[in-house]
């Protein structure tokens, strides 16, 4: 018996839309750090580049359960002695990049190294309904219906 492992040439990534338009921050992170990991796959091998292309549409428009909207931050060092900047999340959602929130959600999910930022690359997160990678025909991943407690109503 001998243990499988995937080689770079063999793996077939395929495209993935979400719609993150009213889901839970951390569990539609979740499953896209699994995608983009290729964790889904049963060729996953850990060291190799398995996932799928994901396109997150709506990414502005996630939402935070209980009060982490306003007691949750994020914090930017800006080089200088005592530079230290904190934003709220809500401020962020609001601000002009909103799907920021998102991506630091998954960037966090992934592992930290060259590995884990050739899987952040194949990413793609936009504030609106549109995307520019209708060419690649990619399949709808409807991550509200996999659990109930994935969308937030109010």
């Amino acid at each position: 018996m001998k243990t499988f492992s995937a080689k770079p040439a063999e793996v077939d990534n395929k495209w993935l839309v979400i719609d993150a338009e009213g889901l839970v921050v951390g569990r539609v992170a979740s499953i896209i750090a699994n995608l983009l990991r290729g964790k889904h796959k049963p060729i996953f091998t850990p060291h190799v580049d398995c996932g799928d292309n994901v396109i997150v549409i709506n990414a502005g428009k996630v939402k935070f359960t209980g009060r982490k909207s306003t007691q949750k931050f994020y914090y930017k060092h800006t080089g200088y002695i005592g530079g230290i900047k904190e934003y709220r999340a809500d401020k962020v959602l609001d601000g002009r990049f909103p799907e920021r929130v998102l991506i630091k959600a998954v960037e966090r999910m992934v592992p930290r190294g060259p590995l884990g930022r050739a899987q952040m690359m194949r990413l793609k997160t936009y504030n609106g309904t549109e995307h520019p990678h209708a060419g690649t025909n990619p399949v709808t991943l409807d991550v509200a219906a996999m659990n109930s407690k994935n969308k937030r109503v109010a």
